[in-house]
């Protein structure tokens, strides 16, 4: 892969932003292998056609994640050398920051289902759809579409550390 893996990355988190869009709002989860394009296309030739030859990497869709928790789900994933990188799309529920700010922590042990309620329920909530891609050197990148809403146009938002805690589980995938 050239040298600038972030800038390549970023388009990749796009790409796979964009095929995921094309099926509208409301999708569960969504994993992608990142494999170098030249080697798909050497071991798949009949895909040539079908895949940007100049991109370094194409994302690959994956079959359904294994489990409705998704920590539990990425902990159980190991990927073969031939994988470089990986990407997942989900929805999420985004709140603006002097709100997320009044929340409660909760214990040690973080009660995500009762955050995740509270955020689903806030008056400011926005959806979101989040794209998390990384590499196997550690490169990350992050894509945060927000859901337009009564006729506003969808906003995009772009930077590798969207989600450390997404990431850094994509990451340990990959080890």
């Amino acid at each position: 892969m050239p040298a600038n893996h972030a800038q390549h990355l970023s388009a990749v988190a796009r790409e796979v932003e964009d095929f995921v869009s094309t099926a509208g709002w409301d999708q569960p989860p969504q994993l992608f292998a990142l494999v170098p394009t030249a080697e798909l296309v050497e071991r798949e030739p009949e895909l040539a056609g079908q895949v940007d030859q100049a991109a370094p990497l194409t994302p690959i869709a994956q079959d359904s994640l294994p489990s409705e928790d998704l920590g539990e789900a990425l902990a159980g994933i190991m990927w073969p050398d031939a994988v470089r990188g990986c990407a997942l799309a989900q929805e999420i529920v985004v709140l603006p920051p002097e709100v997320e700010s009044t929340l409660p922590t909760g214990d040690s042990t973080g009660d995500s289902a009762a955050m995740r309620k509270i955020a689903a329920e806030h008056p400011r909530r926005r959806e979101a759809r989040l794209v998390a891609a990384v590499l196997r050197d550690g490169t990350a990148a992050c894509v945060l579409r927000l859901r337009g809403s009564a006729g506003d146009e969808d906003q995009v938002v772009e930077h590798p550390e969207l989600a450390p805690n997404l990431t850094d589980a994509l990451l340990a995938t990959l080890r």
